[in-house]
């Protein structure tokens, strides 16, 4: 079959896959491996006991760098202190209070109207109040004292590694494959190390915090970096600007938009993180959710639940907002209170409220009988759900279950690992050569010698699912969006909104509804992860040329065979992009869903915590990460394959 393009390149002459070949290699791999065991199971003779090593280095690490942990402790734990004195705990030997919750409401709202008008100033305002009136303001104050610090510092780490690997193409690479790697690890599997090294507590929580959240920030400023023009570049040089000038006065501030994009990332992976610390022993709205979770208090869960979530849209529509702020130009004359209205305005504000909350103390702190809660009718709906509709949706759990879910599973844990492993590595070998073959083999491989081949499987069982779902859902809603202009600025409004709940939240309807379960692991992924098939899904349909749909409806083509001959190739590429994107979504679920019940390798993470069995937990993350690389590299080379074929590259 020979595709033609219109802009007169030449023609790419594809090839049929060998499906002969994969054919055979299966058949003989599961026959070989029903006369061979090992070929079938590895033996647990021959496991490497990489997981007691990992355990043994990192105890053994603790107690050598202790004095070094201990005074990077101590010294982080400063800036902590002063910010939790000032939001929530203040100085009761010297009588002083923390700054009233009437200020910060006032300062949220100050902060959103300097940087985008008065409707940010007005969501602002009413989404801190409402950390207030419902009772929260201490545990979302404690969040957002580690949020506070931990944001300058990762974004400050970040900036600092990102501008080192602009000036190096060795370090560039290096950090490339270590973001890679991180951003592929979920969230639980960085608290183990942590833990050895540094204990529980605030601090660190903050530290791993920090480390999770710094990779965006670095990938952000390299691209802004690079992206500076070259006649701007020349033009400083051309100036006289030193290189350590040409840095601060033309490269930063002509990435900044880029830069400000890294910020509002970090700012989310932060929050996100800080959430699923409390694992290790981080105060605040985390922890009181994962309390609530446990305790199947559904109604304080929806409660702290829409709190974390406000405070992420709090945080994500100002550093949004601040990418496209102007700055105002003041006439020469105009005094300096004037210059700096909203400065002086939060001043007043806070001062008045300081000495008003001596006269009134609920200007300092709602006492609880002056606040609200809707806990009571939330537990009240569940218990109706569970009374009324659970008998109508445990059929449908269990059909889902047992016919689909099932299935799967157990299709998983019967492939021989010689064949899963070998059919990947021809995949590999067709779309890429022996490099991209070896991926599977090499990390894939590890994770089997290592002894969590059935964990790993489990894992991949339930992001296959997770996939499944989000393909047949997302797809057909991109291309729904392609075709309604207005509906597609609803759904990338609802898309946006998901984005933004921090990933513990999608585990309380399913609670609610499916109580716990695989299909409910699988929900709670399906809800964080079917967002990028829907964008990329509407993105790829939208880039289709309009004179190639005039030219299909020209030769004849109704509407459903411009959609599946003409328009559905041609996105295809960004389609794949966005089920690999979703692939790395529902792995960043896999340790969030292992709170509510799994035997994957999130379960093995959050099992590692309590004992500091850091080897079971980092190998475990290491195996999560490794599922996502090798899903991305074989997913970006067939979306490769596919353009190529199409003449788009």
């Amino acid at each position: 079959m020979t595709i033609r393009v219109a802009d007169g390149r030449v023609p790419v002459r594809t090839v049929a896959p060998p499906l002969v070949v994969f054919a055979v290699f299966i058949a003989a791999t599961v026959l070989l491996a029903w006369f061979f065991p090992p070929l079938d199971t590895w033996p647990a003779e021959w496991v490497i006991p990489v997981r007691g090593w990992v355990t043994e280095a990192f105890a053994w690490l603790g107690v050598v760098a202790k004095p070094v942990t201990r005074a990077l402790a101590w010294l982080i734990a400063q800036p902590l202190a002063l910010v939790e004195t000032i939001l929530f705990r203040g100085v009761p030997s010297w009588g002083l209070k923390p700054v009233p919750w009437v200020a910060v409401v006032a300062g949220a709202a100050i902060l959103g109207h300097w940087i985008a008008g008065p409707r940010l100033a007005l969501l602002c305002g009413l989404c801190t109040a409402y950390l207030a009136v419902f009772g929260l303001w201490q545990d979302s104050m404690q969040t957002l004292s580690i949020v506070l610090v931990t944001v300058p510092l990762a974004a400050a780490t970040g900036l600092a590694l990102g501008v080192w690997a602009t000036r190096s193409e060795r370090v560039e690479k290096v950090l490339n494959a270590t973001f890679d790697l991180m951003q592929a690890t979920p969230h639980m599997a960085y608290l183990a190390p942590i833990v050895v090294l540094f204990g529980f507590g605030q601090v660190p929580a903050m530290i791993a915090t920090l480390i999770f959240a710094l990779p965006p920030m670095a990938r952000c400023t390299i691209l802004g970096i690079r992206g500076v023009p070259s006649d701007i570049m020349e033009a400083g040089r051309m100036s006289g600007c030193t290189p350590r000038q040409l840095l601060w006065k033309v490269e930063l501030p002509s990435a900044q938009k880029t830069l400000l994009l890294g910020l509002n990332q970090v700012v989310m992976q932060t929050l996100a993180m800080v959430v699923i610390a409390s694992l290790v022993g981080a105060s605040g709205l985390g922890q009181k959710l994962l309390f609530s979770l446990q305790q199947l208090q559904i109604g304080k869960a929806v409660e702290q639940g829409i709190a974390i979530t406000l405070i992420a849209i709090v945080l994500d529509r100002m550093t949004q907002a601040a990418m496209y702020r102007v700055p105002r130009r003041w006439p020469i004359d105009t005094p300096w209170y004037a210059r700096h209205i909203h400065l002086v305005a939060f001043v007043a504000i806070t001062v008045a409220a300081v000495a008003a909350a001596q006269v009134l103390p609920q200007i300092a702190v709602l006492p609880r009988d002056m606040t609200l809660s809707f806990g009571q009718q939330i537990n009240e709906a569940v218990r109706w759900i569970s009374k009324n509709l659970f008998a109508y949706v445990k059929p449908v759990r269990d059909t889902i279950t047992i016919w689909v879910l099932l299935p799967i599973r157990d299709f998983y844990l019967w492939l021989p690992w010689t064949t899963f492993i070998g059919f990947l590595a021809l995949i590999g070998w067709y779309l890429g050569g022996l490099r991209l073959a070896l991926v599977p083999v090499c990390l894939l491989g590890f994770m089997m010698i290592a002894g969590f081949w059935t964990p790993l499987m489990l894992t991949i069982y339930l992001v296959t699912g997770c996939t499944i779902l989000a393909i047949l859902i997302g797809v057909p809603i991109g291309i729904w969006a392609s075709r309604h202009p207005r509906g597609a600025k609803v759904t990338m409004t609802v898309c946006d909104t998901l984005q933004t709940f921090p990933s513990f939240i999608y585990l309380i309807p399913v609670i609610m509804l499916f109580q716990t379960s695989d299909l409910s692991n699988v929900i709670a992924m399906l809800a964080y992860a079917t967002v990028p098939a829907i964008r990329y899904t509407y993105l790829g349909m939208t880039l289709v040329p309009q004179a190639t749909i005039e030219a299909a409806t020209a030769s004849g083509a109704n509407a459903r065979q411009r959609l599946w001959k003409v328009e559905l190739p041609i996105a295809f590429p960004e389609i794949l992009l966005g089920i690999n994107q979703t692939i790395m979504m529902a792995l960043a679920m896999v340790a969030i869903t292992a709170l509510i019940g799994s035997r994957d390798l999130g379960q093995e993470i959050y099992k590692a915590l309590p004992s500091a069995d850091t080897g079971r937990g980092l190998l475990a993350g290491m195996g999560i990460a490794f599922i996502g690389i090798t899903a991305d590299r074989l997913i970006g080379a067939w979306a490769r394959h596919r353009k190529k074929q199409l003449g788009l590259a």
